[in-house]
């Protein structure tokens, strides 16, 4: 499985972008797709993830009610919309899939929330 991430960018605060996630393959080859993000000098972090198969997706708290994640299976690609972005929002942001116990990391994607 390969993850090719991409849709990060530049963006002032109380904005929105959206990041892509396309996947090799179906996205039913992994159970699951999400978004984790890394912020200079600290430790990756989900920021949400999806059932691929279900739809049902869970948040981190600092992104609830700002992050919508969804996949769509016919592009076989997951979507990360973020709105009301702040600076702290500002990581690189990695695609993620999981199949049964293994991890698949997509190349991260730079996203900064600055005026």
């Amino acid at each position: 499985v390969q993850l090719q991430a991409s849709g990060g960018g530049l963006v002032q605060p109380g904005g929105s972008l959206r990041l892509s996630c396309a996947v090799s393959g179906s996205i039913f080859s992994v159970n699951a797709l999400g978004w984790y993000r890394q912020a200079p000098g600290k430790q990756r972090v989900l920021v949400a993830r999806i059932i691929t198969s279900g739809g049902s997706a869970d948040y981190a708290d600092s992104v609830k009610g700002r992050f919508t994640i969804s996949r769509d299976a016919a592009k076989n690609t997951v979507y990360l919309q973020m709105n009301s972005l702040k600076p702290e929002d500002t990581a690189v942001y990695y695609c993620w899939g999981r199949r049964t116990s293994y991890n698949y990391w997509g190349q991260g994607t730079l996203v900064t929330v600055s005026s």
